[in-house]
């Protein structure tokens, strides 16, 4: 897994409790820098329990696994968006896949709050799905196209388009904190493993709002 995607995505949950809670403004700041560390890996799927130092998880793959969960760890929250939402000039981002009929497809759009701008900002590989890519950029230009929205971005002075299917999930950072974190909810996961190979969550992102984190 690409190092700066990683950093990417731990920034950008360390930012959303900056917008969702000024008071902690910097405490997810370096997570999604690291989002893509080799040593890192990603859950998701739905709590099965929770207690103070552990999340029980049943993962997409239809796994059940153990994470830590550390007094330091990081949470953070996603609520719904709309594709309307999205104006030129906002911070996104988007995971996406090629298009068979060339370009990129959008899996997923995040938007950025506007104290968040930049947060690993490029485009890298992902692992959403096979051959996805995520892209950290400014939208350049909006527009509504026949089967949906292509929106324009720009990322160190290069552009790309990616076209948002109608029904695409599109999120936005919420408020959250360790009460969100109760059985049903579903989760996204950024985590490591200690010494005797046990994973222990870095970041935690619930979704809010019956919103499953779509990253």
């Amino acid at each position: 897994m690409h190092t700066t995607l990683r950093h990417s995505l731990a920034s950008a949950m360390l930012a959303a409790s900056t917008f969702a809670l000024p008071a902690t403004a910097l405490l997810l700041a370096p997570v999604a820098a690291h989002a893509q560390a080799s040593d890192k890996l990603h859950v998701r799927g739905s709590i099965v329990s929770a207690t103070a130092g552990n999340l029980k998880i049943k993962t997409r793959e239809g796994k059940t696994v153990d994470v830590g969960l550390p007094e330091g760890a990081r949470i953070a929250g996603i609520g719904p968006a709309a594709i309307t939402d999205i104006k030129p000039g906002d911070f996104v981002g988007i995971a996406s896949l090629p298009k068979a009929e060339g370009g990129d497809g959008a899996l997923e759009v995040l938007i950025f709050p506007p104290t968040m701008k930049g947060t690993g900002e490029g485009s890298y590989g992902w692992d959403l799905k096979p051959n996805s890519s995520m892209t950290n950029a400014t939208v350049a230009n909006a527009v509504k196209g026949v089967d949906g929205h292509t929106v324009t971005v720009a990322y160190h002075g290069k552009e790309k388009k990616i076209a948002v299917a109608d029904g695409t999930p599109v999120v936005t950072f919420a408020a959250a904190d360790k009460t969100n974190l109760v059985a049903g909810a579903k989760v996204f996961i950024v985590a490591s493993k200690d010494a005797k190979g046990a994973l222990v969550a870095q970041q935690v992102v619930v979704g809010t709002q019956g919103i499953v984190p779509p990253m």
